[in-house]
């Protein structure tokens, strides 16, 4: 596969609904509880057939988005794109939670011209002048995909939690960091800053690639969002979840795809 055509790839599996393919994207930081202030972790970021191995492409670490426990944005440091996976580090000089993201936002279209199809991907700013504005049989998808982890260095904080109110998003009732193996975690999804309900969630612990089956957990998010999981072993965790609707920013886009995927590890008791 070229490299285009690699990347472009890579796009579709950032934005389409991730249950629906076999590659999974995810960000997985060396470690998620720090007892010690002015730390570093190092996180590699791919995309791949089996959890946390690189055997895909890597998860590209343009639209990356580190927020540290003040709000405030965190610059991540070392970056290194290679064949299979992406890596950065993250100082955590201030104690309390990061949240690391990778967050995509885009547009895909499709029409006619001179009997052949065209396709075309960006952003909303060059789908003007871009895109034909007569352009035959045109059909435009609106995306949205989120995937994170988060990191806590010393005491756990809240203010890197806040919802940004755009998207798919996880609100923590329990701490993302605060996770352990036999107890019951309770979580709210967010679209667009409120509640997402009738959501499924798939849950897949690590180490798919040495067994038979992915041992999944799966969980519908109630009226209000929540939804809770019982973890069964201690371990990295990958959740995902997404959904299809009509609601767009763009009047030629008739409908938005949305995704969110976070890596979690849970402790042991």
């Amino acid at each position: 596969m070229n490299a285009p055509v690699k990347l472009l790839a890579l796009a579709f599996a950032l934005v389409l609904p991730l249950s629906a393919q076999a590659h999974k994207a995810w960000l997985l930081p060396s470690a998620t509880v720090l007892s010690g202030e002015d730390s570093w972790i190092t996180v590699d970021a791919a995309v791949s057939n089996d959890l946390f191995y690189f055997n895909h492409v890597p998860l590209r670490l343009d639209a990356l988005a580190i927020t540290g426990p003040d709000g405030k944005p965190v610059q991540a440091e070392n970056r290194a794109t290679g064949k299979y996976r992406s890596t950065f580090d993250v100082h955590l000089a201030e104690p309390g939670t990061y949240r690391i993201a990778v967050v995509n936002a885009g547009l895909s279209a499709s029409w006619e011209e001179d009997g052949k199809p065209k396709r075309w991907r960006g952003n909303a700013e060059k789908f003007a002048n871009e895109v034909p504005k007569d352009a035959k049989n045109l059909k435009v998808s609106q995306s949205a995909g989120r995937v994170e982890t988060f990191v806590t260095a010393g005491r756990p904080s809240d203010t890197a939690l806040k919802s940004t109110g755009a998207g798919l998003e996880l609100v923590a009732v329990t701490h993302p960091n605060d996770l352990f193996a036999g107890e019951a975690a309770t979580f709210k999804l967010l679209l667009d800053g409120k509640p997402a309900p009738d959501l499924a969630i798939e849950i897949i612990p690590d180490g798919i690639r040495y067994r038979d089956k992915q041992n999944e957990l799966t969980a519908t998010s109630d009226k209000d969002g929540q939804f809770s999981v019982t973890w069964p072993n201690a371990g990295r965790y990958w959740l995902e979840t997404s959904l299809v609707d009509d609601k767009t920013s763009i009047p030629q886009a008739t409908q938005r795809r949305v995704s969110y995927v976070v890596t979690l590890e849970v402790l042991p008791q």
